[in-house]
């Protein structure tokens, strides 16, 4: 599994504004909602209902906020980097500027778990967070996601 088979350009947010932790899931749910066609709150609650599990919050600044929707047809990412980072009560206290999201159909056990795999590969490269902390448009940043995430697959 690659990158791009569940990331997008148009799934890409070059600077998404927000001031915390939830206001962050739900404009990332906002953006999940169009991309899917699934309804903004179900996502929106999914996110927010991990959360409550533990944080998504890995450190370094990463979060990978993750659920399952019975209504999706597919795995789905969407990458954003934060204009200012927010606190996302992250395991090493660290403000989150760089969110991955992974949404997945209920019956995507294996293939949630890889893709899951991956994206935690991929942001745990400490040269493609910060190529990425240093790229402000989408397309920069789905160029590194999907070049770091090939890398990564050889790995």
């Amino acid at each position: 599994m690659e990158i791009s088979d569940i990331l997008t350009p148009e799934r890409v947010v070059a600077s998404l504004r927000a001031t915390s932790k939830k206001q962050a899931l739900q404009e990332l749910a906002r953006h999940a909602s169009s991309v899917t066609g699934l309804n903004e709150r179900a996502i929106f609650d999914v996110l927010l209902e991990r959360e409550r599990l533990g944080t998504t919050g890995v450190g370094n600044g990463i979060a990978i906020p993750h659920g399952k929707l019975n209504e999706l047809d597919g795995l789905y990412g969407l990458f954003a980097r934060i204009e200012k980072p927010v606190d996302f009560d992250s395991i090493d206290d660290d403000p989150v500027d760089l969110i991955f999201v992974l949404l997945a159909p209920e019956g995507a056990g294996a293939d949630h778990l890889k893709a899951l795999a991956r994206v935690s590969r991929l942001l745990r490269d400490d040269s493609a967070c910060e190529k990425l902390r240093g790229s402000d448009t989408p397309e920069a940043l789905y160029a590194i996601l999907t070049e770091q995430g090939e890398s990564h697959q050889a790995a």
